[in-house]
This record gives C-alpha cells, structure tokens and sequence, in this order.
C-alpha cells in the first residue's frame, strides 16, 4: 500500500512576513514586499530593488558562536524550521534514523563569499575566519538542522537554481512515500541580496528595474528576494498517531529535464513535468482548483509556461486560477518554490487565493485567469506549484486538502 504524505508544520521568513501566518496574511492583501536595497555598494548596481527582509537584527536571535557558524541563508532556514517544528509538535527522539532533512538553496552562503572575497581582494586582507568553508557550504543550513532537531536519517542539500526547494521537497515526499524515512523537514532557504550576488545576476540582463510584473502585458523581468520555508512532511499514518493537526496532502511530484538550452525555458519540458506531477497524484485536470505559477515576470519565461499550461489544461486553462506571488516577495530562486507553497496551503485550508499584484493588463499570448492584483476566494481542492530553472530542470507538486 502507497504511503500518503502529509504536512504538519510550516515555518516561513521573508520580505512579507516574519513568520508563515505573516507571510501567508501579506500575500492574501496583496502587500508589495519589494522594496530599495540597503548593503555597502549598492550605489554601484544598476538594479537597486528586491524583497529584502528589513528590520532583521541576527544578534537578537542567535548566540555569538551560533552566528560564527550561520551564515544569513543558515539563519533564515534555522527560523523557518523552529517555527515549522513548533506548528507541529514533531519530536524525533525515540527513531531519529527514521527522520532526516532535505532542503533547496542555490548560493548557499553566498554573503560569506562576498563580505570574504572584499576583505581580501578590496582591503587586501590576507586572512579570513577559520569558519569561512563551514558557513558557506551549500549544506550548511541542513546539517545545522539535522543537528538541531536531532535527525540522523538520510540529509542533503538539493541546488538546482530556481526548482532547488521543489526538487528538495519533492524528494523529500518521494522518500517518505517509498518508506525510507518517515518524517522529513524540507523546503529551502536563500540569501543572495549583496553586491556579489546582484552584480552577477545584472549581467544576464533579466532583471528589473522598476518592479515584478509577471504575465502583465509591460513586465520587463524579475526581481529578487531573500528568506526561506521550511515544512515537516511526514506519512498520513504516523500524523493521525500522534494527532497532528494537517494543513494539507502531497498528492504528487514530477521532474523533467528541457535539455535543450542553458538559459532559455523550453515549453516542452514544463509541459511533461505538469502532465507528470497530475499523472503521479492520480489527478485529473479538471480537479485542479488554483495554479501556483513560476511567473518570474521575464517574457521567455512567462510565455513559456502559458503555452505549457494551455497544452496541458486546454481551453479550460481560461477559467482556472493562476497567480505569481514573485509580484510580492520576488524571486527567491533556490528558496522561492518553499515560499510559495505557503500560497498553495493557504488557498487549500481558507480558500483564499493569492494575487500577482502589479498586473496592468493582459499579454495577448498568455490568456490566463490571472489572479489579478486583488486576493480571490473560492473552495479549492487541489493545487499545482511550478518551478522552473535555468539550465532546463522543471520540479513540480502537486497537492489535496488535508484529509
């Protein structure tokens, strides 16, 4: 008999929110969480906005020797799973073999690469801390919280650029459901906000400068983000057992490959790891209540994925939900998939669903039930979340309300 796979706990940081319920109640009033960037050198980008988590001081949360070894991606998903944890009451103590962690990034420890990288190249430093590899280490923030919550079963770090924390969760899901483990924290944690990471990524020339704007007809590319997500997965069974509460099902997960091109998104394999992720939950189109999409706002992109989801839904793809919450958080890349699972969960337990704000009007080539700028209710009782990243590697779930 095949496991069900449930979620019992979810813990969230980012530029909306402190918190999931805080992040979940931000995306239900369409609050913009993008914002002017504040780091050194930030005068020196061309891109000067992004979804920047304000008002965090790290020394109020964490130790000195805690903060000697977290870097900021490791501290966010060290908040993301404290929350997560609590929500739940997991407690792994009498089998921790049978629990372990899994989880997305895709600069891992990016600002201990940037602030160590100016200390020896631009003050001419020729020394850096003892801890620089423990804290940029793209593993980092799992083994941290494998230690923390005392998991010794199967944990990894999953980087795969901006399907990182799907693919993370969906193996996380895949794990629980073939009885390799029983319990998992998964989802995925980000902190690329700094001259290094921005700089980098203006050179791709996709970014922009004015604000995040998917499927609108005038969007003229993506903005990032920072934060984290982190959820406990764990079977259907053992959740009832202990009389967890559950705030929704992984019904289903599919992963495909485009290759074909490194940077340009191919309407092909977004189409396959659609079909597959229904295929796997054993769901029919028509079930799907609401679509959680990609929508970077970049015109590849955004195009790209509509005529995968006009393949695959028809012309039913006109009446059924779809929204971007990138428009609010932006983009968080390794982490962004975690993120807006939330707005699936909260579509799934309080019908509402989350707008792409900034929305001006239609492109003629994606005709969809955008969600508009304003929050929409409805009953929904599955959902779609999309992830697809450069280099061609497309991860999607697939999830039911909580039975």
């Amino acid at each position: 008999m095949t496991r069900r796979v449930v979620i019992t706990g979810m813990g969230a940081v980012s530029s909306l929110g402190m918190s999931a319920p805080e992040t979940m109640r931000a995306m239900a009033a369409g609050k913009d969480g993008i914002s002017a960037l504040e780091f050194q050198d930030v005068e020196r980008l061309q891109i000067r906005i992004g979804g920047q988590i304000k008002g965090y001081d790290e020394t109020e949360v964490f130790s000195r020797p805690e903060l000697a070894l977290y870097d900021r991606f490791t501290q966010f998903a060290v908040l993301a799973a404290r929350e997560a944890v609590a929500q739940s009451g997991l407690d792994v103590s009498a089998d921790p073999d049978r629990a372990g962690v899994v989880l997305g990034t895709s600069g891992g420890g990016l600002q201990t690469q940037n602030e160590n990288f100016r200390k020896v190249y631009q003050e001419g430093k020729n020394r850096v801390h003892p801890f620089v590899v423990p804290r940029l280490m793209n593993n980092a923030a799992t083994s941290h919280l494998s230690m923390i919550h005392g998991m010794t079963g199967p944990s990894y770090t999953v980087s795969t650029a901006c399907a990182s924390s799907n693919h993370a969760m969906g193996q996380a899901f895949q794990m629980i459901r073939s009885g390799l483990s029983d319990v998992m924290l998964t989802g995925g944690s980000e902190a690329m906000l700094c001259f290094g990471g921005i700089k980098a990524w203006e050179g791709l020339r996709v970014m922009s400068k004015t604000g995040c704007r998917p499927f609108s007809r005038d969007r003229d590319g993506m903005v990032q983000g920072e934060g984290a997500a982190v959820f406990v997965f764990e079977t259907l069974e053992r959740a009832r057992a202990r009389g967890a509460g559950i705030l929704a099902e992984i019904a289903g997960f599919s992963m495909t490959s485009d290759a074909s091109d490194i940077v340009m998104p191919n309407r092909e394999g977004a189409e396959r790891a659609i079909r597959g992720a229904l295929k796997d939950a054993g769901m029919g189109p028509g079930e799907v209540g609401y679509i959680n999409a990609h929508g970077t706002g970049t015109t590849a992109n955004d195009r790209s994925e509509c005529r995968a989801l006009q393949a695959v839904f028809g012309t039913e793809i006109g009446h059924l939900p779809v929204s971007s919450t990138k428009s609010m958080h932006g983009h968080l890349i390794g982490a962004t998939g975690a993120v807006e699972l939330l707005a699936c969960i909260m579509a799934l337990r309080e019908g509402v669903i989350a707008p792409t704000i900034n929305y001006t009007g239609p492109d003629p080539e994606c005709d969809l039930d955008i969600v508009a700028n304003i929050a929409r209710r409805g009953k929904v009782g599955a959902t779609l979340s999309n992830a697809f990243a450069f280099g061609g590697l497309n991860a999607v779930i697939a999830l039911r309300a909580a039975p």
